[in-house]
This record gives structure tokens, C-alpha cells and sequence, in this order.
């Protein structure tokens, strides 16, 4: 690649972290998992609601839903659909597509109909494994899809049946146990896996340009668009996580990973699944992380290593009264994306756990990360890291011209370049060309500033920036300083339309102490930030909209504000 000249964040690279990786053309996901199952077959691969599944058992049972899968029609570059939380069904779901060379779609099982409908006839899928909870959302759009193949499962869908001969009688007295969800044809889980059980499949060779996945935005732009990301994506971006947080160091390691993000969404389909089953490390998938109770129990019966999550969900934790009681002596760090880390909420972990949290950034588009702190700094420093092994970040001015690398006060759009990079949006070349030029960097649509050493700090969203009287007003800064109050859980900063300065600033606050008032929070704002910053309105909330994996949506507070102001 560039030379360091070109890449000035390598003179800062931790020691044993490789400056580029190299990914074969040949390379896929399904050698990857088949590696750690052969390696690691007698470690626990995941954990959930008290049972365990080895990378044994992961292994045989993926190949018994490939092979399902491989029976009823299923081939190389079709789509399959999942739409699943966090459950043990998933990763042996996701694993035999994968083995038998489908390209994955993930869907929220949260999806409305109109959500589902748009993905599943935007990517063709042909089938879907869905959780019975939400089937009834699929059997109102299934007739308008392409989709003839329907797998069911539940929570109550038990391991123990999957490893016995529970599953021969599942096969036999299947008809009894599939509700009436108006499906043409439906399978339970544990039946289909009944089908597969002790055969093989014939894989055709893959190569890195198959596509892995179309992974869907979360469509705040607009229509939600399939990513696309190839195998090669994905491997690239593994061997980079893996490269950064454990350095030159290969074979299994003593990891137990929390998945608390749900395992559809790119940070921890990569992040706690990928690069840790690479490693034979034991994950603990959490079904239902707005329960923190129940979460905190959870991690009470582990020697977690590792702590994924977004800003909000380290601040519920640390929030509950039983969190801080916890054995934190095998943690290494907290991993935050997602969303900015707030300097409140990175301290607060660093004084309850002893480790620190550690801010890495990325995108769908990037499969998904591109830059992460160094997991040696404990102290908060606001940044989003350095660009990680393979790649190139640079900030460009809205003429399309790059800023020089040796100027560390402009700001510009953050744009990425590297193995990770998505091929273009599926079935979208209009809005494919909007992000991703001829020379292969992608526009993240992020207002950014690198540092001398080579750090970069997001600024903000194009769309999220406030213009108050001619001055950029950045929300991030607003909610890092309100955040840093002690009687404040959460906090949001909008812009509002206002005739005199165009727009000003609003923030929605969650109290901790439900005695706080607006003037209060308005005194704090003035103590951190210039006057044209300050919010000319609080209100206070119960609870924030926040997104499938606890990502606070501005958007829907911005709009919201919007139509009660137009309102006669």
C-alpha cells in the first residue's frame, strides 16, 4: 500500500500490529469457520440462557441445516434471509448458509411490514429463517415476495433436542408442531435440522468475490439499501480486527466475548462472531439486553474478556446498582461504535471496571470497521483511533478536492479506502455512485479532523450539523458537555427552524434525578460551550427513540419537533 508518508498513523501503531494484511482471492467465510471448528471443536463456541454449544456441535449442526438447505433447492448466490435475535438458532443458521455458499440477508425481527416487504423483494431472497414471535409480520407481505421457503423457531426450541433422537420424532410429528402462520410451506427449526442430520453437502469452490451478505442500512437516508459485501469484505476485515487487537498472536485465546449488540447488525456480526469463533473464543449471546437485570446477571456468571456495545448500553449498565459488584478482573476492555463514546460515560467505565473503553468507528459500508483507538489507552482522548491495518483515510472538501495530511485544523468528510470496502449498493447504481468513486474511496458522510499523530475526531453528520446565525453547531459537542452532568442518564441535540438565527439549538433530556430543571441544564451548557451553542430549549423525556442496536435517533426527535410546529 501508501507509504508512511502517505499513512502518518503507522508511526503510531501499537507494537505487533501489522501495518497491512494480506486476504488470498480464494479466501471465504466457510474455510475460516470450518478452521476454528476443527481447531476448537471441544470449546464452548456460544453460550445463551444457560446452555452451551460447542464448536463441535456448531459444526455439525450447520452442516445439517446446509444440507436441508441443499434439499430443497438451495444453491451458490441465492439469498436467504434471517431474522432472528440473539439465539443459539442464529450462528447455526448463519454458519450453513455461509457453508453452502448463500448470500445472507439480515433482517430486524422488529421490522415492520413495510420494512420486511421492501428487503426481502429488494434482495430476492428466496427463504427465511424467522422467530415465531414476529412470523405474523412475515405471513402479511410473504405472498408479494419471492420467498417460498420458510424455517420457524422459537425460544423455547431447545439444544437438547438438537443433540439426540428428539430430532427423529421432531421429523415424524412435524405437522403437529408448525402453528398456522398462512405460509405455503413451513418447517420448525429443529425438524429442518432433523432433515440435514449426518449428511454432507458439495460445495462449489468459493472465491473472495462471492457475496457473503447484502446488509441493509438502517435506511435513515432514505430507502434502506443492501450493502454489499463479499467474502473477501469480511475476511480482510477479520484478519484487521484480529491484527489490531491481538497483534502477531495465532491460535486459540482465552476469550469470552459479550454479545449484547444483536448479531443481524454488521458491528457484532462482525465484532463478536467473526473475529472471536476465529479464535475459539466463547460467546455469550444475550437475547434481550433492555432487560439490564437480567443482563448483569448474566455477566455475573462469566469471566468476560470483552464488553462490545454502544454509549448507551455501557450507560445502563453502569447505571444499575449491581453492575460495579462484578469480577472485572478478566476484562480487557470495552469496545464502543456505534456511536460517539461520551467522555462521562468512558470515565465512569474506567473507574468501575479498572479497563478501558475503547472507541473504534465504522460503517455497513465498511464491513464494518475502519479505525479503533489503540487498546492500550485507558484514558478518554475523543478520538475514533487510527485507520486500521490496509487502510486509507483521508478528508475531503465539499469541492471534492483531499485536505493535505499535514493539516490538522480543517475539517472535511471522512472517506475510507481498504480491503473492507463494500462492492456498491445492491441494485443501486445511482446511489452507489454518490458514495463510492473510481478510486475506490467510499464517503462516509462524516464531518471529521485528523490529529498530528495521525487520530481522527468526528466532528458530526453532514445531516446532523446545526447552522445557527452562519456557525456550524455540532450536536456531538452539545450532548458530550450536557452528558457530563451528573443528574443527566441521556441526552439528544437537534436543530429547530427559528426566524431569527435559521435555526437553534433543542435537546431532549433523560434525568437521572427527576428534580433536575431546564435552566439547571442551560447553566451547565454555559459553563462548556460559546453562546451560539447554548440550546434555546430542554425538554425532558422518559426515554429517547433509539435504534435496533441502541443508536439514539436524532432524526426521529428533529422530524417530530418539525410536524408539531407545522401543526395548526
Amino acid at each position: 500500500m501508501s507509504s508512511t508518508a502517505e499513512r502518518p498513523w503507522l508511526k503510531h501503531y501499537p507494537a505487533r500490529i501489522a501495518a497491512d494484511i494480506e486476504v488470498a482471492d480464494d479466501a471465504n467465510l466457510a474455510q475460516l469457520l470450518e478452521e476454528a471448528f476443527a481447531n476448537y471443536a471441544d470449546r464452548v463456541a456460544f453460550h445463551c440462557s444457560g446452555t452451551d454449544l460447542t464448536y463441535r456441535e456448531l459444526d455439525r449442526l450447520s452442516m445439517a441445516f446446509a444440507v436441508h438447505l441443499a434439499r430443497h433447492g438451495f444453491k451458490r448466490g441465492d439469498r436467504f434471509a434471517l431474522m432472528m435475535p440473539n439465539v443459539l438458532q442464529y450462528p447455526i443458521a448463519l454458519m450453513g448458509c455461509l457453508r453452502l455458499g448463500l448470500t445472507v440477508v439480515n433482517c430486524n425481527p422488529l421490522y415492520t411490514e413495510r420494512e420486511l416487504e421492501h428487503q426481502l423483494r429488494d434482495s430476492g431472497a428466496k427463504g427465511i429463517v424467522v422467530i415465531e414471535n414476529f412470523a405474523s409480520v412475515l405471513a402479511e407481505v410473504i405472498e408479494r415476495t419471492e420467498v417460498k421457503h420458510v424455517v420457524v423457531t422459537g425460544l423455547g426450541d431447545r439444544l437438547s433436542w438438537w443433540k439426540g433422537p428428539g430430532l427423529n420424532f421432531l421429523v415424524r410429528h412435524v405437522a403437529k408442531l408448525v402453528p398456522e402462520f398462512r405460509f405455503a410451506a413451513a418447517i420448525r427449526f429443529n425438524a429442518a435440522l432433523a432433515d440435514g442430520a449426518g449428511g454432507r453437502i458439495e460445495r462449489e469452490a468459493l472465491t473472495g468475490d462471492d457475496i457473503a451478505f447484502l446488509q441493509y442500512t438502517g435506511g435513515t437516508t432514505g430507502v434502506s439499501k443492501g450493502a454489499i459485501l463479499t467474502h473477501r469484505n469480511i475476511v480482510a476485515n477479520v484478519m484487521q480486527a484480529r491484527s489490531w487487537l491481538f497483534g502477531f498472536q495465532d491460535g486459540a485465546r482465552d476469550e469470552c466475548v459479550i454479545a449484547a449488540l444483536p448479531l443481524y447488525h454488521i458491528f457484532a456480526l462482525t465484532a463478536c462472531t467473526f473475529v472471536y469463533v476465529t479464535i475459539g473464543a466463547k460467546v455469550v449471546l444475550i437475547t434481550n439486553p433492555r432487560d439490564v437485570p437480567a443482563f448483569v446477571r448474566t455477566l455475573a456468571r462469566h469471566r468476560f474478556t470483552v464488553v462490545p456495545g454502544v454509549n448507551t448500553l455501557f450507560t445502563a449498565l453502569l447505571n444499575h446498582e449491581d453492575f460495579p459488584k462484578l469480577d472485572f478482573s478478566a476484562l480487557r476492555y470495552g469496545l464502543g461504535g456505534g456511536m460517539a463514546v461520551q467522555r462521562a460515560t468512558a470515565e465512569d467505565w474506567l473507574r468501575v471496571t479498572g479497563k478501558p473503553l475503547i472507541e473504534a468507528y465504522g460503517l455497513t459500508e465498511t464491513s464494518p470497521a475502519a479505525t479503533i483507538n489503540p487498546i492500550t489507552n485507558a484514558a478518554y482522548n475523543g478520538s475514533i483511533g487510527l485507520p486500521i491495518s490496509s487502510t486509507e483515510v483521508r478528508l475531503r472538501r465539499d469541492d471534492g478536492s483531499f485536505i493535505a495530511l499535514d493539516d490538522h485544523e480543517s475539517t472535511g468528510e471522512i472517506c475510507v479506502r481498504g480491503p473492507q470496502v463494500m462492492q456498491g449498493y445492491y441494485r443501486r447504481p445511482d446511489e452507489t455512485a454518490k458514495v463510492l468513486d473510481g478510486q475506490g474511496w467510499l464517503a462516509t458522510g462524516d464531518i471529521g479532523r485528523m490529529d498530528g499523530d495521525g487520530f481522527f475526531y468526528i466532528v458530526d453528520r453532514k445531516k446532523d450539523m446545526i447552522l445557527v446565525s452562519g456557525f456550524n453547531v455540532y450536536p456531538n459537542e452539545i450532548e458530550g458537555v450536557i452528558a457530563m452532568h451528573p443528574d443527566v442518564l441521556e441526552v439528544a441535540a437537534v436543530g429547530v427552524p427559528d426566524d431569527k438565527s435559521g435555526e437553534v439549538v433543542k435537546v431532549f433530556v433523560v434525568r437521572k434525578d427527576p428534580a433536575l430543571t431546564g435552566p439547571q441544564v442551560l447553566a451547565h451548557c454555559r459553563e462548556g460551550l460559546t453562546g451560539y451553542k447554548v440550546p434555546k430549549y430542554v425538554e425532558f423525556r422518559n426515554e429517547l427513540p433509539k435504534s435496533n442496536v441502541g443508536k439514539i435517533l436524532r432524526r426521529e426527535l428533529r422530524d417530530e419537533e418539525i410536524r408539531r410546529r407545522e401543526a395548526p
